[in-house]
């Protein structure tokens, strides 16, 4: 459950903190709050109906929960991408200086998702249980079993807003450099280890395992074992559920925690055993390969996120799709860089570490063989587990082998106990693989040459940012008029033509308008879209709208490219006259027009 939830929590604060919020809602607050209570109100209706379904036990229940959990994250992405969710928190931020104000609340609204649900999921719980609840004490304890997978994530984000507010020279340099990366991971880690494991056990309600002869034979069974943990009873789904767990890398600060239901329900061999799976975990250090995991997926996911957003203005796709959506550019870039990295996160978690999870687990599994000698016990434990904890032999989920297939190598391993050491043989190789893949991944997406990229998409997203605001407001010529410009000054000179005629048509008796597409008639570099005498006329029309030194300039040049000398020379004069302050240019324009001829 604890996995499902990291993942459901990973993807929706990866959604709402890649998202960037829109210039303009699409919906005006009222509208959007209206929309808001509905969906809500719709996501508790389907809840209650969901929960009032699971009556057989509490596989159906934890069944429910996970749906609704899993129907969360896509409702909350649909707030944030639909609703514009995150422009109206983004105030929160205190204009920029605290972002993980904004994650905060963006994160409070998916809870609020969950709230919802667990509200609706309180009935069917206190019916499994057969224990009463307030509305307050359920909410409250489900938030406290789940602020444990959020914690390290906003404390981290918070560490590194404020240490952006301090006024060290250069330290904003540093925090956003590859150091630093390694000091937030270095916080991280002191975090993990240092107030994450009794930050834990207190929001989960622990309480120390109570003395008496089961304490004390559990601890000899760890002191056999040269392992030091602290005991402690985990009052999981009301101790009901069949699990035990392990948290906290030093031994100082590490925990062994124990269901009611397990401590009542197995005998003393069998609770050796479990035991001995969760020392397995310690020996073969899978609480810190944890931590590599999370730290290969950062190096990764950072090391792809610099070059994407490069990669993807660079391509035609972007442009295209563009044209195609009514989206603001920025903002389709900003779906469109995040997408990778989200399928990166899915497939990352959902395969590679789900992976070695399932393996650590088998791996913790044959470790009962080298501290009981035999893994009779805890497949008895497990037979056990399914018979009193309502779960199903052949079920598996992403995180875990299923129950029968555990038992099946148990098995196998007490058949042929090479499987044991070949099991860790693989998993060795597969971790150096593992290692390698993302050194290998890493350095070359570091050497990915982003200047390359970089060339020539400049022009083309102006382009496409223009292009949107011509569609968007096709009754005003300004954007067209902002488009010529644009397109003669990047020798598009077709292309800007078409856009002065469009925005002519528009307003025929704008002077500047008239003056950029003379000027362009008579000295575009491609002669074949030079036209002498309509520039000439639209020169004369420019003039008398506005007589300027630079429209003057541009009239000249055209009585110049008609063969008219005397009238260039003449009309230069003026514009002498009306701009002296660019007295040098005109005279230089003087000279062309007495020496050379028009179109040499």
């Amino acid at each position: 459950m604890v996995y499902t939830n990291l993942l459901y929590f990973l993807v929706a604060i990866f959604v709402f903190s890649t998202n960037i919020p829109a210039a303009r809602p699409t919906l005006p607050p009222l509208w959007t709050l209206a929309a808001l209570a509905v969906i809500y109100w719709g996501f508790s209706h389907l809840a209650t109906r969901m929960f009032n379904r699971s009556t057989t036990g509490a596989t159906d229940y934890l069944s429910a929960e996970k749906k609704l959990s899993f129907l969360a994250v896509l409702v909350f992405g649909a707030c944030i991408y639909l609703l514009d969710l995150k422009y109206y928190l983004k105030p929160l931020s205190l204009s920029g200086l605290l972002p993980v104000l904004t994650d905060a609340a963006g994160l409070g609204c998916f809870f609020l998702l969950l709230i919802v649900m667990w509200l609706a999921a309180r009935p069917s719980y206190q019916r499994l249980s057969q224990r009463s609840y307030s509305r307050g004490a359920f909410v409250g304890a489900n938030i406290k079993a789940n602020l444990p997978i959020v914690l390290p994530w906003l404390t981290l984000s918070l560490v590194f807003d404020c240490l952006q507010l301090l006024p060290i020279p250069g330290l904003k340099d540093v925090l956003r450099s590859s150091w630093g990366d390694l000091v937030l991971f270095v916080l991280f880690l002191f975090f993990l280890i240092l107030v994450f494991p009794p930050l834990v056990r207190a929001l989960w309600g622990c309480t120390p395992l109570p003395p008496g002869p089961r304490r004390d034979r559990l601890q000899a069974f760890c002191r056999s074992q040269r392992f030091e943990a602290k005991m402690y009873v985990w009052p999981l789904f009301e101790g009901q559920v069949l699990t035990a767990g392990i948290m906290g890398i030093l031994p100082q600060l590490r925990y062994l925690l124990i269901t009611p239901a397990l401590l009542e329900t197995l005998n003393e061999e069998e609770l050796d055993s479990v035991l001995a799976h969760e020392i397995g975990h310690v020996k073969h250090r899978h609480l810190l390969l944890y931590v590599l995991m999370f730290l290969g997926f950062s190096l990764l996911a950072g090391a792809a996120a610099k070059p994407l957003p490069h990669l993807i203005l660079s391509s035609d796709f972007f442009y295209s799709l563009l044209s195609h959506l009514p989206v603001a550019p920025g903002n389709l870039l900003g779906v469109l860089a995040a997408l990778p990295l989200f399928v990166l996160l899915l497939v990352y978690f959902r395969f590679i570490f789900g992976y070695f999870v399932r393996h650590f687990e088998r791996q913790a599994d044959v470790y009962v063989f080298r501290a009981v000698e035999t893994g009779t016990f805890l497949i008895h434990a497990f037979e056990k587990i399914i018979l009193f904890g309502g779960g199903r032999r052949e079920e598996k989920n992403w995180h875990h082998f299923g129950i029968g297939e555990r038992i099946d190598f148990l098995e196998r391993c007490e058949r042929d106990r090479s499987l044991i050491d070949r099991h860790g043989r693989m998993l060795r190789r597969h971790l150096i693989a593992y290692c390698v893949c993302i050194a290998v991944g890493v350095f070359f997406l570091q050497r990915i040459d982003v200047g390359k990229l970089s060339e020539g998409y400049e022009t083309k997203y102006t382009e496409a940012v223009l292009l949107q605001k011509v569609r968007q407001e096709p009754g005003n010529s300004l954007w067209l008029v902002y488009l010529g410009d644009f397109l003669q000054n990047h020798k598009m000179e077709r292309r800007a033509i078409e856009a002065y005629e469009k925005a002519q048509a528009l307003t025929p008796w704008n002077a500047d308008l008239n003056n950029n597409l003379a000027w362009l008639l008579t000295t575009a570099q491609d002669k074949d879209v030079r036209d002498p005498k309509r520039a000439l006329s639209l020169a004369h029309t420019a003039a008398l709208l506005k007589e300027r030194g630079y429209i003057l300039d541009t009239l000249a040049t055209a009585y110049w490219a008609n063969g008219l000398i005397e009238a260039a020379v003449v009309t230069e004069f003026r514009a002498i006259r009306l701009d002296p302050d660019n007295k040098a240019y005109y005279q230089g324009q003087l000279e062309r027009f007495r020496r050379q001829r028009w179109g040499e």
